[in-house]
């Protein structure tokens, strides 16, 4: 059993910052690419950013230059610091990663539950 655990989510002004954190737990023998997605209500599921096992980033496009992805391969936990939030930023946000599991031989993607961001004045 292998699962991705969020936290850091929470009510934040226009403006203000928020940092998230992804820890994977259980029987995992790597990491591949890590990430976040976010869905608002009553849209599809969109990528936000993801890092590379070697630390290489991807952002969507507007989320470029507020946001930053990292991650502590020796913590197996991926974060993301958002910075100068927007409502439109609103939003439940979802951990993503591959991971390989003990006793099997393939990378499969995995799935937070996710962590609620509401940025409102």
């Amino acid at each position: 059993q292998v699962q991705l655990v969020e936290s850091g989510g929470g009510l934040v002004q226009p403006g203000g910052s928020l940092r998230l954190s992804c820890a994977a737990s259980g029987s995992i023998l790597s990491i591949n690419t890590m990430g976040w997605y976010r869905q608002a209500p009553g849209k599809q599921r969109d990528l936000v950013a993801t890092i590379s096992r070697g630390g290489s980033p991807n952002y969507a496009d507007n989320v470029k230059g507020r946001f930053a992805i990292s991650r502590d391969n020796a913590k197996n936990t991926v974060y993301l610091q958002m910075n100068t939030l927007k409502p439109e930023d609103t939003a439940v946000y979802y951990c993503h990663a591959y991971m390989r599991r003990a006793g099997y031989w393939t990378e499969d993607p995995y799935w937070g539950q996710g962590t609620q961001v509401t940025v409102s004045s």
